[in-house]
């Protein structure tokens, strides 16, 4: 049972109901002498605390993605490394459907060796035979540290969330791709350092694998990337340093844009990797989206004002948004997903009508 699944959060709320009843059916029942009937009674008081603690930390951990998973939880890394097994190259990837129309695999990168979980989710109109020969665009969705692929299917309310978007005419059609940002476990704002290409993973391989499975349009205009968090700060990178790959990019309250050095130790690595340093030097011709909350004490209202200031002497189509409430979480981005999907529509070239 998944640690951030609806149905362990709602087991829980259900083992604290039946915890409290049994308190009141039990609490003049219990037999014995004195000391042990407060015994009995100290317990049914400390079973009611636990497992109200138990709900109140799942729920939580499930607001914020704390932990992605019980090894996430447990600290064990014997089988959170998706480098540990090579898994099957892009061209002999298969993908499997799940519930929810997500398709999924699990590959091993040609160009940066590494391996991990991508899902793919099509839209409707894909199906529809009217557009059997369309190519669609595709916006790859980049998850939190901590967090992974599944956070944005059980936090993040996907694609559900994005399909009442499309009904509503809020946006189009897109292919969404939902790649790990952090094969192995290793967070390196989706950068690449001496032995992990995390950036290449994600401007190569798995573009080249979604491509070789999915109609998808030609490169840059059909592929825009929308992340939050750790994501956030690497779709506002990506396009920046592949602007041949990447037309766009949405950052949904990113990390500091100029680089975090618990994640990249080497300041020269980190400024190289900064994306206020990359706009102030940048000739590309790519769309970007920040957006944050001036509540937001993890994604601060500076942190894109500083981007915005270099940004002023580049070509880059910047559009910024600041909501006047919000935390650091998923009620937020959720809250900006129909600004920044609506964003990318008019940047993303491809699909029906397009």
């Amino acid at each position: 049972m998944s640690l951030t699944g609806t149905a362990f959060f709602a087991l829980l709320i259900g083992l604290c109901v039946l915890a409290v009843l049994a308190t009141l059916l039990l609490w003049a029942r219990l037999r014995g002498p004195r000391p042990v009937r407060w015994l009995g009674r100290i317990a049914l008081i400390a079973l009611c605390q636990a497992t109200a603690i138990c709900v109140v930390a799942v729920w939580i951990n499930s607001t914020y993605g704390l932990y992605a998973s019980w090894s996430d939880l447990l600290g064990r890394t014997d089988d959170a490394g998706p480098v540990a097994m090579p898994g099957p190259p892009a061209h002999r990837a298969k993908f499997t459907r799940g519930d929810n129309g997500m398709q999924e695999t699990y590959f091993h990168g040609s160009r940066s060796k590494l391996s991990g979980q991508v899902m793919v989710w099509t839209p409707p109109e894909y199906r529809d035979p009217r557009y059997r020969h369309t190519a669609f665009p595709v916006v790859m969705l980049l998850h939190g540290v901590p967090g992974s692929p599944q956070s944005w299917l059980e936090q993040g309310r996907m694609p559900g969330a994005y399909e009442r978007l499309l009904r509503g005419g809020a946006t189009r059609p897109f292919i969404l791709a939902v790649p790990i940002i952090n094969p192995g476990g290793v967070d390196t704002d989706c950068s690449d350092v001496h032995d992990r290409k995390v950036a290449t993973w994600l401007a190569s391989d798995v573009p080249e694998l979604v491509h070789e499975h999915f109609r998808t349009g030609p490169e840059p205009r059909a592929w825009g990337v929308l992340g939050i968090s750790t994501g956030g700060f690497c779709a506002a990178k990506l396009p920046l340093q592949y602007p041949k790959v990447f037309g766009a990019g949405a950052a949904l309250d990113p990390d500091p844009l100029s680089g975090d050095g618990g994640a990249l130790a080497d300041p020269a690595v980190r400024e190289r990797n900064s994306p206020t340093r990359l706009v102030r030097h940048s000739r590309a011709d790519v769309g970007l989206f920040l957006a944050t909350s001036r509540q937001d004490r993890g994604s601060p209202p500076r942190y894109i004002e500083e981007f915005q200031r270099e940004a002023a002497g580049s070509r880059v189509r910047l559009k910024t948004m600041l909501l006047a409430s919000g935390g650091h979480n998923y009620g937020t981005w959720i809250t900006l997903y129909p600004a920044a999907f609506g964003w990318l529509g008019e940047q993303l070239a491809g699909g029906p009508g397009r």
